[in-house]
């Protein structure tokens, strides 16, 4: 009996996928585990297994679609297996749901329109339901959602959607007067009223012309310069994570005052630790990194320092009781990912060094879940992997932090000592923290680098 390949529901919070790419053809060969296809979500890219061995017996959807989870997407099974014409979906129950409507490849966005025209939001006409968030966004905008391009199942106009027309658009919220707009401004940024701060022009047309002699004609005015050649160029398309990087860095520049902090931590102490213990954990099947030491130092220091494990709302700052570390891994070309450590602070060094490597691995092989990215209280990025001694990096919404760590090298420094100063070669660091200015200030910055260059430097 020929075995059903589902759309999974690849998080808690997703309830649909694209399918970027088939890694089998109809008619080929299959084994259990084997990966299948790629689907995307707006949070990773993953790889679904076969569910049984077999030959790939039917393609329900080509690439580009987006189905929605527990959808039936093909057929595994033994070579002449009757398998159904039309895909279906599979309830909570396992009981068979006929598709409302077939899902289809997402358009190309369509040149703006030169006016928007408000539309009743809800469910455009003859269209797919939409969310309530999005209807909102429609009414407050006076979208007409039939304008839109829709790239969720069957064409559905997704909040992503909406924003990105917004902001083609430059679109304002409707309904909100000059005044009141202006009425937001602080008073040093509104416009000052009185004889004093009339335009010049106003001035001059109030009062008489003197009468004055005929100007001469102007000269003609000199030819436009001559328009510069084009350059060659390409344009290189953009990847969906690409799109949510990009949506992600500027919203998190638009939301959080960034500042950031530089911390100089001597690593004496740690390499030491480092190479007196590579080998064993390498006897153990794991591969000692630097990164767990910053984990297990930032950790403390959140302890410490509980205010910056926190995230920004409007009743208040939330302090969070757990401690979720981000590591940002990079994907080369592709971007990079942040998959999270649940708990850090429950695992030994060891612990930990087999998660980030598992984590790390997984997210390379395009293997994460969406569950693995999400709920981080912290963020650390190592881009001293790369060569940089120091970096500003971005704050991972909504949390109030990141920590950079830069390239370890030895280098002169000064050491105090008893007999006077001394000039010794120390195996040194740059720390960055870059942290939400509307939840902590600068000395509870430091405070936090401190608390984390004295774990660093005095490790044991």
């Amino acid at each position: 009996m020929p075995t059903q390949v589902i759309m999974p529901q690849l998080g808690e919070s997703v309830v649909e996928g694209k399918i970027l790419r088939w890694l089998k053809r109809e008619g080929e060969p299959v084994r259990q585990f084997e990966p299948l296809l790629e689907v995307e979500t707006e949070k990773v890219t993953t790889e679904v297994t076969a569910p049984a061995d077999g030959v790939l017996l039917k393609i329900y959807f080509p690439e580009g679609v987006t189905v929605r989870a527990g959808t039936l997407i093909a057929m595994v099974g033994q070579p002449g297996e009757p398998v159904p014409e039309r895909p279906y979906r599979v309830g909570h129950g396992g009981e068979i749901e006929p598709l409302e409507e077939t899902p289809a490849v997402a358009p190309a966005a369509p040149p703006p329109s030169p006016a928007p025209e408000p539309a009743p939001a809800g469910r455009p006409s003859g269209g797919p339901r939409i969310s309530p968030v999005v209807a909102k966004m429609a009414a407050e905008y006076g979208i007409d959602l039939s304008k839109v391009p829709g790239t969720g199942e069957g064409g559905r106009v997704t909040k992503k959607d909406l924003l990105a027309y917004i902001e083609r658009m430059k679109l304002q919220p409707v309904g909100a007067p000059a005044a009141a707009r202006e009425a937001e401004l602080p008073p040093w940024e509104q416009p000052g009223t009185g004889e004093l701060f009339r335009p010049t022009e106003e001035v001059l047309r109030a009062a008489p012309a003197p009468a004055v002699a005929p100007a001469p004609a102007a000269p003609p005015p000199p030819p436009p310069p001559p328009t510069a050649p084009t350059m060659p160029y390409e344009v290189v398309p953009l990847t969906s994570m690409r799109r949510a990087i990009a949506e992600h860095m500027v919203r998190s520049k638009h939301t959080s005052p960034h500042v950031t902090t530089v911390f100089e931590v001597d690593m004496s102490r740690v390499m030491a630790h480092y190479e007196a213990n590579r080998a064993a954990f390498e006897r153990e099947g794991v591969r000692l990194t630097l990164t767990p030491y910053f984990i297990m130092a930032a950790v403390a220091a959140l302890k410490a320092y509980p205010i910056l494990n926190s995230t920004w709302t409007e009743e208040g700052i939330r302090v969070y009781k757990v401690y979720h570390i981000g590591v940002a891994v990079s994907l080369g070309e592709e971007g990079l990912i942040v998959p999270v450590i649940k708990n850090a602070d429950t695992y030994s060094l060891i612990g930990l060094a087999r998660a980030v490597n598992d984590l790390a691995e997984r997210a390379r092989r395009r293997q994460l879940k969406p569950d693995d990215v999400q709920g981080g209280t912290f963020t650390i990025t190592n881009h001293g992997v790369s060569g940089s001694l120091f970096a500003t990096p971005i704050i991972h919404q909504p949390q109030c932090a990141i920590m950079g760590v830069g390239r370890v090298h030895k280098r002169p420094v000064v050491l105090e000592t008893p007999q006077g100063d001394v000039l010794a070669i120390r195996p040194m660091v740059y720390l960055t923290l870059t942290f939400d200015h509307r939840i902590i200030d600068g000395a509870q910055a430091d405070a936090f680098m401190s608390k984390v260059k004295a774990v660093l430097e005095n490790w044991t």
